[in-house]
C-alpha cells in the first residue's frame, strides 16, 4: 500500500509540472528513490505503469535511480528529477 501512496504523490507532481508547462503528454521521467521507499528500482516501472494508466504520463519512459543516503530529507520518498513533455 505504501507504494500506491508514493506513486500517487509522484503522479500529482507530474500533473503539476505538466500544467505549469502548458500541458501536453509526458514522454520521459527520471525519478530518484530515497533510501527507504520500500520499492526497489526494478519494481518502480511496473508501479508507474499502473499509476499512470489513463493519465497524461501514460506510456512515458521512466528511469529510476536509488539512493543510499539515509540522512537525505527525501529518504522515504520517490521524487522527480526531470519530467520531459512532448514538444
Amino acid at each position: 500500500m505504501h507504494e500506491h501512496s508514493l506513486m500517487k504523490s509522484l503522479m500529482n507532481r507530474i500533473d503539476e509540472v505538466a500544467a505549469e508547462a502548458g500541458g501536453g503528454p509526458v514522454v520521459d521521467i527520471k525519478v530518484g528513490l530515497g533510501a527507504f521507499p520500500h520499492m526497489p528500482e526494478s519494481h518502480c516501472e511496473e508501479h508507474f505503469r499502473d499509476a499512470s494508466r489513463g493519465s497524461i504520463a501514460a506510456g512515458a519512459a521512466i528511469e529510476a535511480s536509488g539512493s543510499e543516503e539515509q540522512s537525505d530529507p527525501r529518504a522515504q520518498a520517490i521524487f522527480s528529477e526531470s519530467i520531459e513533455l512532448e514538444a
